[in-house]
């Protein structure tokens, strides 16, 4: 689970939210995913601190996403980079993990 505490949003903006949307994910998914219980992982593939998240919407579709801590003006936001539907194959395999 993503600590929420001093968390005070998200940090949605045309930089970010065109690359989260583009697999058909909404904002209000990938909102309710980080503030859910996701499985989160150190992403190792950037130069930038994000991270790698799994969980299920309210619905119950899983989603995959990469996101970051972004600090303004002392507060700390919540900002994905991207996120997408996971496919079967990953399903089955963060079903067997949990």
């Amino acid at each position: 689970m993503v600590t929420t505490v001093g968390i005070v949003g998200f940090d949605w903006d045309g930089g970010n939210w065109p690359k989260c949307g583009k697999h058909g994910v909404s904002r209000e998914e990938i909102e309710q995913v980080l503030l859910g219980s996701p499985a989160v992982l150190a992403d190792p593939s950037t130069d930038e601190p994000r991270m790698r998240g799994i969980g299920k919407t309210l619905a119950g579709r899983y989603v995959f996403l990469v996101f970051m801590l972004r600090r303004s003006a002392g507060q700390i936001r919540l900002r994905p980079i991207s996120a997408r539907y996971m496919h079967q194959k990953e399903i089955d395999h963060y079903e067997r993990q949990t």
